[in-house]
């Protein structure tokens, strides 16, 4: 990690002497001796094997104390890294023994002896270093010469430069010699932090803290180290003094590093990435991630950090149920985000979407081809397998599984299996996927549900003849009838035909209540009305995420429309997502349908899907017009309960009643929602709930 001497010299403390760090220029590890010894560095590292004690044969070189002092290794000027080094210091242990023939031999032994004390000592002597996750061994070759050969005394030391470690860590160094003579030596040290900077949690939010002189200037980064790829900035200031940094929770993930640097010529920077393992910021990571179609045959998963996940593919009916996964898997490793992929497959169709799982949890799913080729179909997914001796089986892929064709069981692709095995012989299917092990083919359902259907439509058009004629005769008794319930007729059928799905930003309990009362009021005309108030079970059991995919599908595939109720909660929302510097996060609860689903409204918005399938509403009183999002004003926004009236004519659609009648609804509703809408309101003073998203420095009081 690239650290200055600056940087340093404050983490060490306040001591005069600490000035500044020696710098180390150079990759390559070194040794030195002290006067009168000569020593040698082995190339590369050893294994660390401390051996047995064995007795020594005579005098014998050992280490008897150790010692570190903290260096810089500079790759160039402005590049280094925090560095320890270690010195040995060395002493003869033990002694040569006078021989016991010495009378029988005479001269021979003395001249013997006399040989052995003139020589000099040569020992290996062995460094072994661990600092979590690095540990190395180096093995050094010392030689002292007979003159300073001395035994019990000690004979001068060996500098080793050096083993590279990080600020904070906790280093283990040991040193013996091969063969071993004594017991190691060891010694643990605590390498100094940053004690300046201080990482803490302010409720939702956290607090950089900088603890520097008033008259230090340092510049302030934060950035996404990006496993695959360059770091990304993110934010960066130039500061003075001790200052207070305070960070969105919202904008947490687990690559989210701080850079800091003094202001002075050719300073060197340290990096600290604190909220790797913070469970808000893995969080925050998957609601980032977004999954993209590339043509023709491509994909990408993009999100600020890496992510520890594997994709699959499935295939999504058109009756909705699970995605059923597909015999052509893509490949078990890890996803690389922000990285082109290739799909296995032949063809591209609606119904194959993309499944991304961490630790067998499903986080994403899209259906990436539902944009370009239209939304679900009425397909039968034929599997073929392949075996040994061009054996060959095929199944239809259902909800209960892979159901043989021509089967005695009650299902649908059972029923129809002779005309799935013709039109699969015609040509009628598109093949997906293809090779040894088998292929997938997409056989359309709809003719066969338009000839199911044909004699259900005769008999509805006869009664509808018969009804016609009976109201011919009998005109003169219905025609009050029909003037009175005219409108109702005409606008009932669409009205009932016609869904609507209510999203919303859970403030808190009172906007809630005000909530279920418009939804209440709202299914008197009637509409069909979804809000997750009434789905709590289905929410819990699938998943804000999966809840809002099946809503949204059904709404928009009935000709429906999504209603979006903007609230403080929800514009902070929006602005979360579209990165906006003047709002700040909203804590949303787990049934919050509204955070779950802006990865799907956003992209409906931005790419101009919105109009006609979208309607945004908002409260008098809680909300003024001009805080909804500019994005989100492509579609009528309607202020309630003012303008009720636009409002109830946008929801039905065509045929809605007339000005007056649906004034007069309006007064109704106005009417039940006046004392949810009073309970909401906060009087003047009140802060807001919405909080910016981006830090923004402060002086530290």
């Amino acid at each position: 990690m690239p650290v200055s001497w600056f940087l340093l010299s404050l983490a060490l403390g306040r001591n005069p002497v600490v000035l500044s760090l020696e710098r180390v220029v150079g990759l390559q590890d070194a040794a030195r001796c002290s006067p009168g010894l000569s020593c040698h560095l082995w190339d590369g590292d050893v294994l660390c094997l401390p051996g047995s004690i064995v007795s020594a044969p005579g005098p014998v070189l050992v280490p008897t104390r150790l010692q570190t002092e903290l260096v810089l290794r500079c790759h160039e000027e402005t590049d280094c890294d925090l560095c320890v080094r270690v010195v040995i210091h060395l002493a003869v242990h033990g002694s040569w023994e006078e021989p016991e023939d010495e009378e029988k031999f005479g001269g021979a032994a003395d001249a013997e002896l006399e040989e052995h004390r003139n020589a000099s000592l040569q020992a290996h002597v062995v460094l072994s270093f661990q600092a979590y996750p690095t540990a190395r061994c180096v093995l050094l070759e010392v030689q002292v010469p007979a003159a300073l050969v001395q035994p019990g005394q000690p004979v001068g030391s060996v500098v080793f430069d050096c083993f590279e470690a990080a600020l904070g860590a906790e280093v283990r160094i040991w040193s013996y010699t091969q063969p071993r003579y004594q017991k190691e030596l060891n010694l643990t040290q605590q390498l100094p932090a940053l004690p300046w900077l201080n990482v803490s949690a302010d409720g939702e939010d956290v607090r950089l803290v900088l603890d520097v002189s008033e008259e230090q200037r340092f510049g302030l980064s934060l950035y996404w180290n990006q496993a695959q790829g360059p770091a990304k900035p993110w934010w960066h200031r130039n500061l003075t003094g001790p200052q207070t940094i305070t960070l969105n929770h919202t904008d947490l993930v687990p690559c989210l590093c701080i850079q800091v640097w003094p202001l002075e010529p050719d300073s060197v920077r340290t990096s600290i990435c604190p909220f790797k393992e913070d469970p808000r910021a893995h969080r925050n990571l998957w609601r980032a991630a977004r999954l993209h179609l590339l043509p023709p045959q491509g994909w990408r998963l993009d999100a600020p950090c890496s992510l520890p996940a594997e994709a699959t593919l499935c295939w999504q009916a058109l009756d909705g149920g699970p995605c059923q996964p597909l015999v052509p898997p893509l490949p078990r490793e890890n996803v690389t985000v922000n990285k082109a992929l290739e799909f296995p497959l032949l063809k591209g169709h609606p119904n194959i979407c993309i499944q991304v799982n961490s630790w067998e949890t499903l986080q994403l799913q899209e259906c990436l081809w539902a944009d370009s080729l239209g939304p679900l179909k009425d397909d039968m997914l034929l599997v073929e397998t392949r075996g040994p001796q061009d054996n060959r089986s095929l199944c239809a892929l259902e909800a209960s599984g892979c159901t043989p064709l021509l089967s005695g069981v009650s299902t649908r692709a059972a029923r129809l299996g002779e005309q799935l095995l013709q039109d699969l012989r015609s040509g009628q299917c598109l093949q997906l996927w293809d090779d040894d092990l088998g292929a997938l083919w997409a056989c359309p359902m709809d003719k066969y549900v338009h000839q199911r259907w044909a004699l259900v439509w005769l008999a509805c058009l006869l009664l509808a003849a018969v009804l016609f004629l009976l109201l011919l005769l009998k005109k003169n008794h219905v025609k009050g009838w029909l003037r009175l319930l005219k409108e109702d007729v005409r606008v009932g059928a669409a009205a009932r035909s016609r869904a609507a799905l209510l999203l919303y930003s859970a403030d808190d309990a009172g906007f809630e209540r005000l909530v279920g009362a418009l939804a209440s009021a709202l299914c008197q005309l009637p509409l069909r009305v979804a809000v997750d108030l009434w789905s709590r079970r289905e929410l819990s059991a699938q998943g804000p995420l999966a809840w809002f995919h099946a809503q949204r599908r059904q709404t928009l595939q009935e000709g429906g429309v999504v209603v979006l109720l903007f609230s403080p909660g929800a514009v902070a929302l929006c602005h979360e997502w579209l990165q906006d510097a003047a709002s700040a996060p909203v804590a949303h609860g787990p049934h919050d349908a509204f955070a779950a689903s802006l990865s799907c409204v956003l992209p409906d918005f931005l790419q101009g899907r919105a109009p006609g399938r979208y309607v945004g509403a908002y409260f008098d009183r809680l909300l003024s017009p001009d805080a909804v999002p500019a994005l989100f004003r492509t579609v009528p926004v309607f202020s309630l309960p003012s303008q009720l009236p636009d409002f109830l004519g946008t929801l039905q659609g065509p045929g809605a009643l007339r000005h007056g009648r649906l004034a007069e609804r309006a007064e109704q509703m106005s009417r039940v929602l006046q004392p949810a809408l009073d309970s909401c309101f906060r009087p003047p003073g009140t802060p807001g709930t919405g909080r910016g998203m981006r830090p923004e420095a402060e002086e530290r009081t």
